[in-house]
């Protein structure tokens, strides 16, 4: 089974005067810790909201020219057994590259396997192996033998 799991981080930015100067600066933050070994990872703006009256809040919250901007980070991973087992693996491989940040999973999706598509790739691919097997056939036709060139 594969999933898609969300991962909600809180990333510290220092030095910053709007929410939008701190969002880009954690985004590009968050990609420097990931990249190369999670450039798979998406990173995306978090959501907030008010818990009293539900209105949206930007995903960044500032003071003192210091910001705690919320972000989610989203990967797949693939070959486990259940959702729990996804959202350990996916806090654990984001975890280890982004040190001292708190995370939250807050989604793991299932992705569907379709059989179909799988089982259309295999005909494919057994068809361009014919085709390869046809071409290796001819070639052997159109060389001479080893021991004719040395004659």
């Amino acid at each position: 089974m594969n999933c898609r799991v969300v991962v909600e981080a809180a990333v510290p930015v220092y030095d910053v005067e709007t929410p939008d100067e701190a969002v880009r600066i954690a985004i590009s933050k968050t990609g420097e810790l990931l990249n190369p070994d999670l450039n798979y990872v998406e990173i995306n703006m978090g959501e907030r909201s008010c818990p009293h009256c539900g209105e949206e809040l930007d995903p960044a919250f500032i003071a003192a020219d210091e910001s705690l901007v919320a972000l989610e980070l989203e990967m797949t991973v693939f070959n486990v057994e259940r959702e729990e087992h996804a959202s350990r693996i996916a806090r654990k491989e984001i975890g280890q590259r982004l040190e001292n940040i708190p995370l939250t999973v807050l989604e793991v999706e299932v992705i569907e396997e379709e059989d179909e598509e799988d089982e259309t790739e295999a005909e494919e691919d057994v068809e361009v192996e014919s085709e390869s097997e046809r071409d290796r056939d001819e070639d052997d036709e159109v060389l001479p033998e080893f021991e004719d060139l040395i004659d």
